[in-house]
C-alpha cells in the first residue's frame, strides 16, 4: 500500500487536492503526513499540522470538505477505540476528572480570551439573526436566552457552569435576577467575582453536581458538552430538583448527529479532556420523565460565523502572546477554531437551545427567536 496514494484517493473523495489552488486544497511539506495519517487518524491529521507538516490555505474549507464527505469513517482510528473502551469503563468527567478540562483550557489566560471573545466574554455561540459584530451576536445570544427562560424582576437564577460570568452579569443587570453560578475554574471565579461585583450574583467555586436551593429558572450554557455522557441524566436531575415546579430550564449545548461515548482524539488530548457532543437520544433520554420539552431551537450555523470571528481576533492580537506561546500553540489553536467551522458548516454538528418545564406551561409556551 502507497501511503501517499491511499491519502490522496481519500481527499479526491472530498474534492480535496493535494497541491491544489483551491481553499480547501492542501499543501503537504513533509511525506511522513501520508502515514501518519493513515496510521493514527485525526490524532494524526491534528499533530501533523501542529507540526507544520501541512497547510491548507482555508483550514475551515477543508474541513467542511472533509466533514460533508464523511472522510472520518473512511479512516480506522485506533485511538478513537481506545477512548471507547475507557470511556465505557469510566466515568471521564466524575468530579476529579472534570479538573482537567479546567485545568489546562480554561485556565489558559484570562487576558487571551478577552481579546479573542469580545466584551462579553462568551466562550459560546452568538446569535447574528441581526447582529453584524461579534460584540452584537453575543449580546443578542444572551438577551434570546434571558426571553426564552422569560425572566423576571427578582427572579432567582441558577446558573451551572458560568465560564467568566458573563450571562449571570447581564441577567442580573438587564433583568433584575439574582444569580447563583457554579464554575470549577479557579481563574474564571475570580474573574466572574470581579466582573459581577456590586450586582446580585453568587459565583461558587463548586461542581455543578453540588448545586442546591430552589430556583425560578435554570440555565446550562456550554457545560452540556463537557459532563460526559454517563452524566447527561445527572445534569438534567441537578435541573430538576432545583427548578420550581412552574419554573423553566434551558440547556444551550453543541450537538452531535450521532449518538457517541467519546470525543476525537485531538480534541481529547489538547483541547477539551473528557468532552464529547451529545446526540438527540442521548438528551432525550437523559430527560425522559423529568422534563416536558418546550422548545429545541437549532442554530448551528451561527457558529461558524462565531469561530471565524473568534480567529480573527486571535490573528489580530497575535503580536502580543509572541513571547507567550510558540507557533506550535498557535496552529493547534487555529486547527482548533477552524476544523470546528467547517464541521458546523457541513451540518455534522449543531448548536442547540432547548427549553424545558416540569409539569408543561399552561396555554402553551410561545417559541422566541
Amino acid at each position: 500500500m502507497n501511503p501517499q496514494h491511499t491519502v490522496q484517493e481519500l481527499f479526491e473523495r472530498a474534492h480535496v487536492h493535494l497541491g491544489g489552488s483551491q481553499p480547501g486544497d492542501i499543501l503537504v511539506h513533509d511525506d511522513r503526513f501520508y502515514k501518519r495519517v493513515l496510521t493514527e487518524g485525526s490524532l494524526g491529521l491534528g499533530e501533523s499540522y501542529m507540526d507544520g507538516w501541512w497547510d491548507a490555505a482555508q483550514l475551515d474549507e477543508f474541513f467542511f470538505k472533509v466533514d460533508s464527505a464523511d472522510l472520518d469513517k473512511a479512516v480506522h482510528d485506533k485511538h478513537l477505540l481506545l477512548n471507547t473502551f475507557k470511556a465505557r469503563l469510566f466515568n471521564m468527567q466524575d468530579k476529579d476528572r472534570s479538573k482537567r478540562v479546567a485545568q489546562c483550557h480554561y485556565d489558559l489566560s484570562n487576558e487571551f480570551y478577552e481579546q479573542m471573545l469580545g466584551p462579553h466574554m462568551q466562550y459560546t455561540c452568538g446569535y447574528w439573526k441581526r447582529a453584524h459584530t461579534l460584540a452584537e451576536a453575543q449580546e443578542h445570544k444572551l438577551d434570546l436566552i434571558c426571553r426564552k427562560l422569560q425572566l423576571k424582576k427578582g427572579q432567582r437564577v441558577l446558573e451551572l457552569g458560568c465560564g467568566w460570568g458573563g450571562f449571570a452579569r447581564f441577567a442580573a443587570a438587564n433583568y433584575g435576577c439574582s444569580v447563583v453560578a457554579y464554575n470549577i475554574s479557579e481563574q474564571q471565579v475570580a474573574y466572574a467575582r470581579r466582573w459581577c461585583a456590586g450586582l446580585p450574583v453568587e459565583i461558587r467555586l463548586s461542581d455543578y453536581r453540588d448545586a442546591s436551593g430552589e430556583f425560578d429558572k435554570v440555565a446550562a450554557i456550554g457545560i452540556c458538552e463537557h459532563v460526559g455522557f454517563k452524566n447527561y441524566r445527572t445534569l438534567m436531575e441537578v435541573a430538576h430538583r432545583t427548578v420550581k415546579p412552574h419554573g423553566l430550564v434551558l440547556v444551550h449545548s453543541i450537538g452531535n448527529n450521532a449518538s457517541v461515548t467519546t470525543g476525537d482524539p485531538w480534541f481529547d488530548k489538547y483541547i477539551f479532556p473528557g468532552g464529547m457532543l451529545p446526540s438527540v437520544a442521548q438528551l432525550g433520554a437523559a430527560m425522559d420523565g423529568l422534563f416536558v420539552m418546550e422548545d429545541w431551537h437549532n442554530f448551528g450555523p451561527d457558529y461558524d460565523r462565531t469561530l471565524l470571528a473568534w480567529q480573527e481576533n486571535v490573528d489580530r492580537h497575535r503580536g502580543e502572546w509572541d513571547s507567550t506561546f510558540d507557533e506550535r500553540f498557535f496552529r493547534m489553536w487555529r486547527y482548533y477554531l477552524l476544523s470546528l467551522a467547517g464541521a458546523f458548516r457541513a451540518r455534522t454538528i449543531h448548536l442547540w437551545q432547548i427549553v424545558m418545564s416540569k409539569h408543561g406551561l399552561l396555554g402553551g409556551y410561545e417559541s422566541v427567536r
